[in-house]
């Protein structure tokens, strides 16, 4: 079959229902999208669950035009293949078309990626070169994949992506996010009574749900599925998303500092999870790296600085700046004291200061566990987001800074370092980084599923505040979630919360506010939490004094 993508196209040849050998012998079923003639051409390669037959209808707001080869979440083969490259589409095993059991994110799918790697390397049309470019699952198997090294494997580009499943996607601070588990149910819906069914009936036997919730600590049972960073040697372009907390953001800054590869990029926008991708800027972004990596073309890519960020200004405004290392070698780390000494009135909402200078004697807050009300059976397995833009009463303790003298640049990782204690054996914390101007309204900005979100966020279930002495950084706790230290009530222990990174500016007059709540706050829709059923009773907080407790953010000082 040949289409034409335009008059200033080249034909395209598109072969469907490829049979892509596994060295297992089963056969996963590809699409393939190439250039026309004898040239030999490098491939883009994308492996997932999403059916390669599966019309994506895009939205209007979308720059990429709709056309019949649009397909979730992949590189579009009408814009691609005119530019020089062959895109093949895979269905992992167990989905669309190809045969077996699905196992999401997985040894064994990458396994079968290597071969599809090694497979396209080998073929006539291709010059030997394969890279991997694609959103969300099809960048999260990237990492995964390259673990394994194919050496066919010239360039990756994870565009949002999460790295490690159980830190970045499962399990957040401990806390099991729903988002994942709502995920697999809907696929396994697509295949067993949608279209899918009808090609192949028997699959998603293999119990991932199960598999996820078993391996709650980080046992090493996830390890396939995490990226392992000394082994990651392939040049990469790592793509990130401020507005991807809780899912697509994290992995990415992870990437660009700990993998063992010596030549990286990153880039870090904000704003809807696809849009990015399909923007003439964000293509432009992905071929020149890709051009220079496996088509040969030296257009200055690696000689420009390593980093492209939005530096965020509120309210979607933002302005693209580059940058030389992660975190910003000027960065000024800045300590922000939680003062909770002046109490509210009786019924009011706790509330505190964030203040220059650690209070001088110690001053506590305390806060129901659960005072939402409860969903009968159910209420155990679904958190609840407040709504509006203020907290309620006795959710959590709300800490603000005075009005800002001045605007303040905060880009790059964060965290909070405090006392805690619970009349439980255990205490769920959810922090909420907020931006509010002088009259009390809150600046949001476009997240990841289109919803507005606050600035950024960070989780941690108490009883796994364990650090990894090895990996915890001043700015960035790494916990070791490998064992379970549960609290005797009334027990007062330290807690360091990973915040995941942001950029904002914090105009003059502005507030900046951390909210510290026992359940989802502010802009969690679609990435909401397991709070499990032993948060009852109440949780205080600590600080001043010896109990010294702060945010600690990266106040960037202009250039």
């Amino acid at each position: 079959m040949n289409v034409r993508a335009g008059a200033t196209s080249d034909a395209i040849l598109i072969e469907k229902d490829v049979a892509v050998p596994m060295r297992d012998g089963a056969r996963l079923m590809a699409d393939l999208f190439r250039p026309q003639g004898t040239e030999r051409v490098p491939a883009l390669l994308n492996l997932g669950p999403y059916q390669k037959d599966k019309l994506w209808i895009t939205p209007d707001t979308l720059e990429e035009k709709p056309n019949p080869y649009m397909n979730w979440e992949t590189a579009n083969p009408l814009w691609w293949v005119p530019k020089g490259y062959a895109c093949l589409r895979v269905d992992g095993r167990g989905s669309g078309k190809s045969p077996g059991q699905f196992e999401p994110w997985s040894l064994a799918e990458a396994v079968d990626f290597y071969d599809a790697i090694e497979w396209a390397a080998a073929q006539p049309w291709c010059n030997g070169k394969v890279g991997l470019t694609g959103i969300s699952y099809y960048a999260m198997n990237q990492w995964f994949v390259a673990n394994l090294a194919p050496p066919s494997l010239k360039a990756i580009m994870p565009w949002e992506g999460a790295a490690d499943l159980y830190r970045d996607a499962l399990y957040h601070g401990g806390l099991l996010s729903v988002f994942m588990t709502n995920w697999v149910t809907a696929h396994m819906m697509h295949h067993l009574l949608g279209r899918a069914s009808r090609e192949l009936p028997d699959r998603w036997h293999t119990d991932a749900v199960y598999r996820w919730l078993h391996d709650s600590l980080d046992s090493g049972a996830l390890r396939a599925s995490q990226a392992q960073w000394d082994k990651i040697t392939v040049p990469m372009f790592t793509v990130g998303n401020w507005s991807g907390m809780a899912l697509h953001l994290r992995g990415n800054t992870e990437a660009f500092t700990r993998a063992a590869s010596k030549h990286k990029k990153m880039r870090i926008h904000a704003g809807s999870h696809v849009h990015a991708f399909y923007t003439e800027d964000g293509r432009q972004d992905q071929l020149r790296f890709l051009d220079y990596w496996l088509r040969g073309i030296d257009n200055g890519v690696m000689d420009e600085p390593p980093l492209r960020l939005a530096i965020r200004k509120g309210n979607d405004v933002l302005e693209w700046r580059h940058e030389h290392e992660w975190p910003l070698a000027r960065t000024q780390w800045t300590k922000f004291y939680f003062d909770l000494s002046q109490a509210p009135p009786a019924g009011k909402p706790q509330t505190g200061v964030l203040a220059k200078e650690n209070p001088r004697t110690t001053s506590s807050s305390t806060y129901p566990a659960f005072s939402l009300g409860t969903m009968g059976s159910t209420s155990a397995a679904s958190s609840q987001v407040m709504g509006g833009g203020g907290i309620k009463p006795g959710m959590g303790v709300a800490l603000q800074t005075p009005p800002l003298p001045h605007d303040i640049e905060v880009t790059g990782p964060l965290m909070a370092s405090f006392w805690v204690s619970s009349e439980s054996e255990d205490m769920d914390l959810f922090l909420t980084l907020r931006n509010f101007d002088a009259d009390g309204n809150e600046i949001l900005e476009t997240g990841q599923q289109g919803a507005p979100v606050p600035v950024a966020k960070g989780w941690l279930r108490a009883s796994h505040r364990e650090l990894d002495p090895a990996l915890t950084l001043p700015y960035r706790p790494y916990h070791k979630h490998q064992r379970r230290q549960y609290l005797t009530p009334g027990e007062i222990v330290q807690v360091q919360v990973e915040i995941w990174p942001t950029s904002m500016v914090f105009k003059k007059g502005h507030h900046i506010r951390l909210d510290v709540q026992p359940r989802d706050g502010a802009g969690s829709a679609g990435y909401m939490h397991y709070h499990a059923d032993y948060n009852t009773g109440t949780n205080t907080i600590y600080a001043g004094g010896e109990r010294e407790s702060y945010l600690l953010l990266p106040v960037i000082p202009p250039k």
